[in-house]
């Protein structure tokens, strides 16, 4: 793979958190941080004149909880952007569901022990990992409720099904943070795994970049974190 944009501080640099910068856990909240791995992005972030992003479908707080140093953020699929470190993070307008259709899920969810539906701003996601046998009767009753209804779409990740707002991608998150310094200009490079990133990956090669899915250019989140590491030395 062709490092040189990043290596030479050329490129903007876009990578999901799930499963491409971290080991995907059992439950959202047990994820665990890789000793330097905060260090390890600031020194990159550094090397591209700030030009890196964490994508992802978790919201900003989440990630600020994980990362607590100065990254520039896009959450909730691009509901939510930190351009700059340490600014309040602008949200798009967007509709969010019925309450009633996160009741509904999480009624399901009561029946298959290890289910869980995660809160978002403008969506849910129910989380089944510990519980696969749930995977088709929660798909079922998602695709039942926002049948019909073009504001959202069902949107498959690794052991879960998401409910997010149809307007917003993390395609719709790289092309925005590329329109602003210090992403602007520079060849944008997206890192992912999952089905959510592939809007990510289409948006970079778009943009003239790279989109790359980790099990193919790296195999594993431990291998993509030392390619980063000889990045930054």
């Amino acid at each position: 793979m062709d490092a040189s944009a990043i290596a030479t501080g050329e490129a903007a640099l876009f990578l999901d958190f799930d499963g491409t910068l971290v080991e995907i856990a059992p439950r959202p909240d047990a994820v665990e941080i890789p000793p330097g791995l905060p260090r390890l992005l600031m020194r990159l972030a550094d090397r591209l004149g700030g030009a890196l992003a964490v994508v992802s479908g978790r919201t900003i707080p989440e990630l600020e909880a994980f990362l607590p140093i100065p990254l520039a953020l896009a959450g909730e699929h691009g509901a939510a952007i930190r351009h700059i470190p340490g600014t309040v993070p602008e949200r798009i307008a967007l509709a969010s569901p019925p309450p009633e259709w996160r009741e509904r899920a999480q009624a399901l969810a009561l029946r298959f022990p290890g289910t869980l539906v995660e809160p978002k701003a403008h969506g849910f996601a129910v989380h089944y990992r510990l519980a696969p046998e749930a995977a088709a009767p929660i798909r079922a009753l998602l695709e039942t409720l926002i049948a019909g209804n073009a504001r959202f779409e069902l949107l498959p990740a690794r052991m879960a099904w998401e409910v997010k707002p149809a307007a917003v991608s993390k395609g719709t998150a790289v092309a925005t943070l590329l329109a602003r310094a210090p992403f602007a200009g520079r060849r944008p490079v997206f890192v992912g795994d999952d089905v959510t990133d592939e809007a990510g990956m289409t948006a970079a090669r778009a943009a003239g970049g790279l989109g790359l899915r980790l099990q193919d250019a790296f195999g594993t989140p431990a291998a993509l974190r030392d390619w980063l590491a000889r990045l930054a030395a």
